[in-house]
């Protein structure tokens, strides 16, 4: 028999299965550093939502088995969001002064060992408690993450990259749903949580062993092969279209002089000014106070709502998953090169109208009561939601200037986890008082809550049709203040 001719294509078949798929990850990615670096990161962003979706996943059990209410269930992810609002200001701080990657291994260690307490706990005050903690190790995720996709990423392709990274909080969120959800009704809520202390251990010694700290101010840039849509320049595209427009930078806004020795005030201070940042971050945090609030009571809405059993929602959340993922993962690469096209305000509007269209999916996704109807809506519902993250991310760091960029995230992760804090407490108080007796266990008071929390969710794309007019500037001003402070 003869053998296999030996070309290009032949050694690209070479080995099992798991190697070809690493393969082609990897050229997708860009090459094996780039994809090192996708997984590392996206895995600490899997981790803090897995937490969320294996609590809601787990609500009925928890629920029975500590005898609380759905508001003291809301009251375990608001404790986390809460206490991760007040510690990233600090954390932001550090990420724009110390060793990122270091921060992140001591963080995700934390995240861990609360984990393991919480699933220790023999009573709701101790459960609460360990939330607590948990939080305080939570904050640090979001400011280490973009910061380090700043040093790493080149501009031109960094609302791509951050596709396939922010597909770690739907890619967790889901694990949590189906594992959690499946371990605690086999077993106990507790096994989930150990589950999860043990996968945030072992990323927490990959990190360490694998995820190299980068250069500042773009040094790092070249340590990777460039991606598929790598730009050979050394701004990215939004700055280039902006530039070739004529558009003038904000001259009150540009700065001559780091900023990385500011004090926090003067630091907020100078991102607050920051049009865009503004609206960004409010738009933000809407977005995630709706996403908290569902992920939380989605497995006990559905159970009651759609009168299924648990253990069926493994073959629904899938579904739903893959549809937010394609969102998540293609929302940055088409808007990539939408903006290469001169398309300038694409990283806007591309938000704006995934949350309008989440909105109106979601009205009749969560009134129909036949899963049939249902799930297609809420599936396309949690693309169109999905789709907003990528270009959101890249816009901030578009707008800001590079040695800001922790501090920049911190103040948007307080927003972000303050809103992320209230959701679940609000959304099981109005379940508690619009459901009564009876539509408790029917799940009619959360069906009614969640159409209510709609309505911030849509008005999510007035904010963003805003952010149009002062995006280009604020791109000029922050490339403007890079080039300066460095010179």
């Amino acid at each position: 028999m003869a053998r296999p001719a030996e070309g290009s294509h032949g050694r690209r078949l070479r080995g099992g299965p798991g190697q070809v798929v690493a393969r082609e990850a990897a050229r997708l990615l860009g090459g094996p550093g780039r994809a090192r670096v996708v997984l590392l990161l996206g895995g600490a962003l899997a981790l803090n939502s897995a937490d969320t979706g294996t609590l809601g996943a787990a609500a009925n059990q928890l629920e029975a088995d500590l005898g609380i209410s759905h508001a003291q269930l809301g009251l375990l992810a608001t404790a986390s969001s809460g206490v991760g609002a007040i510690a990233s200001v600090p954390l932001g701080v550090l990420a724009d002064r110390t060793n990122r990657v270091r921060l992140l291994v001591i963080t995700t260690a934390l995240w861990a060992a609360a984990m393991a307490v919480g699933g220790l706990a023999p009573s709701y005050e101790w459960l609460l408690l360990s939330r607590l903690l948990l939080g305080a190790a939570l904050a640090a995720a979001g400011p280490v993450v973009v910061s380090l996709t700043g040093d790493y990423i080149p501009p031109a392709e960094r609302a791509g990259v951050l596709g396939w990274i922010l597909a770690g909080e739907l890619i967790g969120a889901g694990a949590g749903l189906l594992a959690g959800g499946e371990i605690a009704a086999a077993y106990s809520w507790r096994y989930a949580f150990f589950l999860l202390a043990a996968a945030s251990a072992v990323l927490s010694v990959a990190l360490w062993r694998l995820l190299p700290e980068p250069a500042r101010g773009g040094a790092g840039w070249g340590a990777f092969e460039p991606g598929p849509d790598s730009e050979q320049q050394p701004t990215g595209r939004a700055q280039a279209v902006v530039a070739a427009r004529g558009v003038a930078p904000a001259s009150d806004r540009v700065l001559t002089a780091d900023p990385a020795g500011w004090s926090l005030g003067r630091a907020a201070a100078y991102l607050l000014a920051i049009p865009t940042n503004r609206l960004l971050i409010v738009a933000s945090a809407m977005g995630y106070f709706f996403f908290a609030g569902m992920r939380t009571f989605i497995v006990v809405f559905a159970v009651r709502h759609f009168g299924i059993p648990q253990t069926a929602l493994g073959a629904l959340v899938p579904v739903i998953g893959v549809v937010a993922l394609a969102g998540t993962v293609l929302a940055g690469r088409l808007t990539d090169r939408a903006l290469s096209r001169g398309h300038t305000s694409v990283r806007i509007v591309v938000p704006a109208v995934g949350f309008v269209a989440a909105a109106l999916l979601f009205v009749p996704g969560v009134w129909f009561t036949s899963v049939a109807l249902a799930l297609p809506l809420i599936a396309l519902g949690a693309g169109a939601l999905a789709v907003a993250n990528p270009p959101l991310d890249a816009a901030r760091l578009d707008i800001v200037p590079g040695r800001l960029w922790g501090r920049a995230e911190s103040l948007r992760t307080v927003l972000r986890l303050a809103a992320e804090a209230v959701a679940p407490a609000i959304f099981g108080w109005l379940a508690d008082e619009l459901g009564g007796s009876a539509g408790r266990s029917s799940g009619v008071g959360l069906r009614n809550a969640f159409l209510i929390m709609l309505v911030p969710l849509a008005a999510n794309g007035l904010i963003m049709i805003a952010a149009r007019r002062s995006y280009p500037i604020d791109v000029a001003t922050a490339a403007e203040s890079d080039r300066a402070s460095k010179g």
